[in-house]
């Protein structure tokens, strides 16, 4: 997913869809030298998200072990 920082309006960024439409996010969750005019990519991190689950249910089992 691409985005464009349309403005910035107190702590949120209104940003522009590929659709058009325009949506607020906290200005919090962008990087810190993003602009208006900038545009920003949102990618989901699968191999991460895979190594994550698995760490956590490796912690499950040892915590749950019989």
């Amino acid at each position: 997913m691409r985005f464009t920082i349309d403005r910035f309006e107190g702590e949120f960024a209104l940003v522009e869809l590929s659709d058009g439409s325009i949506v607020q996010i906290p200005k919090s969750i962008l990087p810190i030298q993003v602009k208006e005019g900038d545009i920003v990519s949102l990618k989901i991190e699968v191999e991460e998200t895979t190594n994550r689950k698995d760490s956590i249910e490796k912690k499950m089992a040892k915590l749950f072990k019989d």
